[in-house]
């Protein structure tokens, strides 16, 4: 048997709400170092930036999923939409502690929103997603027809817009939120029909 074959029979064996279940872990551990001085001086923005983070690396293992499954025969489609959910789950966290914990004014909110770039890129990126959120389920799936999966491309939009943001966010080239970018910016030229691919590199 192969490695492929191994990975397969292990996904096959798990179910999808394992996953519901090991990604939500991180929460209460950075509440609990947020409260201790486990994230430093700022844990507000530590927090803040954990959840993010989080939630982008939800999004590239979601983009993943598809190249794997073409190019090393690796089947995963059915953590897909759980993935995304939970990715949902970190973003909406990491909105809530910027907009409680960090700003707390109202007015001082929609000026940021207006007035910086990155926060703006941001929260076009959590608005895209309350779609994709809302119709992961199955009825969605029946109802919408072949109207579902273009709707879903929206996380393409998503990834590359929250990939942005945190390069944005750094304000100086820094090598992390970059490599963040590259893995979006490559998994989203995956996707692409060969002939594009080529033209495009």
């Amino acid at each position: 048997m192969t490695v492929t074959d191994r990975i397969n029979a292990l996904a096959r064996r798990v179910p999808a709400w394992v996953l519901y279940i090991l990604m939500v872990l991180p929460v209460p551990w950075l509440l609990w170092l947020a409260q201790t001085g486990g994230l430093g001086r700022e844990p507000i923005q530590a927090l803040e930036h954990e959840l993010g983070e989080i939630a982008l690396q939800l999004l590239i293992a979601g983009l993943a999923i598809t190249p794997l499954r073409r190019h090393l025969g690796i089947n995963l489609i059915k953590f897909r939409r759980a993935l995304g959910l939970i990715a949902f789950f970190y973003v909406s966290l990491h909105l809530l502690v910027w907009l409680v914990l960090d700003v707390g004014i109202l007015s001082q909110i929609w000026t940021d929103i207006v007035k910086r770039p990155y926060i703006t890129i941001g929260m076009l990126s959590f608005l895209l997603m309350i779609p994709l959120a809302v119709t992961s389920n199955n009825l969605s799936v029946r109802r919408l027809g072949p109207g579902w999966r273009r709707l879903h491309r929206l996380a393409y939009a998503t990834a590359l817009l929250g990939g942005l943001h945190y390069v944005m966010l750094t304000k100086v080239w820094e090598v992390e939120p970059m490599l963040y970018m590259a893995a979006i910016l490559g998994l989203l030229l995956t996707r692409m029909p060969r002939k594009t691919r080529k033209q495009a590199v």
